[in-house]
């Protein structure tokens, strides 16, 4: 479906079935340069076992309009404004990467609009290095490149996708070289340029799942678990072998983290 947030209009995935805002509901939140599409296997299980379901591109990505946001506390608001668009009180927002950022600065800034959090492939900081971000700052396919290579594991590279016939390293690339330029870019700047996690960790005190790969080399899982200490009611799960992007790579693993 597609919303009028904060006056620009954004494409909200609902998982196959309409939103409702007298269901429970759950906000999916995408790491840097990615989009919906990273959720749908999780938004549909979801919106078939009794809750509402908001899949937004961030402005800027996939199929949403407006430049991209250019901190993490921009898209906090933008996540607590879409939750005002779509008629919903509050939301359990479940956020990957850049993505579990948004989601732990909207519980901070929005306490009343989020009553549980689960924080996948995060860290406290999420530095990102030169080369990467002069690569992504002038539209550079090396980017692309090094975000796919080092964000899947390492059986992810040697095929281990779930779905016969599918190539999870050629899948995370199309989505990437969909991005307008400079978006990318703007996703690793905030993330680089992001320094309150610990401060805004502090601040949550809803029910918290911190879920991390053990191989994860984007996130490492010994910085995951840093930030799930400074956050009052949370619980880590660390899945064996598996890299950053847990969603592919993990499917099942991550739904029952998410739902146990």
């Amino acid at each position: 479906m597609n919303l009028s947030v904060n006056g620009v209009d954004a494409f909200v995935a609902t998982g196959g079935r309409e939103f409702d805002a007298k269901q429970p509901a759950i906000v999916l939140i995408h790491g840097a340069g990615f989009d919906h599409s990273t959720w749908a296997l999780h938004s549909r299980w979801f919106a078939h076992h009794g809750f509402s379901v908001l899949v937004p591109d961030l402005p800027g990505h996939g199929r949403s309009a407006g430049p991209p946001l250019k901190s993490i506390t921009a898209m906090a608001d933008w996540i607590a404004g879409l939750l005002t668009a779509a008629g919903a009180a509050k939301a359990h927002l479940i956020g990957h990467s850049m993505g579990s950022l948004i989601a732990l600065e909207t519980s901070a800034r929005h306490p009343d609009k989020v009553p549980a959090l689960s924080l996948i492939g995060t860290a406290a900081t999420m530095t990102v290095g030169p080369d990467l971000l002069k690569a992504a700052e002038a539209n550079d396919p090396a980017a692309i490149d090094m975000v796919s290579i080092w964000g899947l594991g390492f059986a992810a590279e040697l095929g281990g996708s779930l779905a016969p016939g599918l190539w999870m390293h050629g899948g995370a690339q199309r989505v990437l070289q969909h991005c307008a330029p400079g978006v990318l870019y703007a996703d690793l700047n905030a993330c680089n340029s992001y320094q309150d996690a610990l401060t805004a960790a502090a601040k949550v005190s809803v029910p918290t799942t911190v879920i991390l790969g053990e191989r994860d080399m984007m996130t490492p899982a010994k910085a995951g678990k840093a930030l799930a200490a400074a956050i009052p009611n949370a619980r880590t799960i660390v899945l064996p072998g598996a890299g950053h992007m847990l969603m592919t790579e993990r499917p099942d693993e991550l739904l029952a983290a998410l739902t146990g």
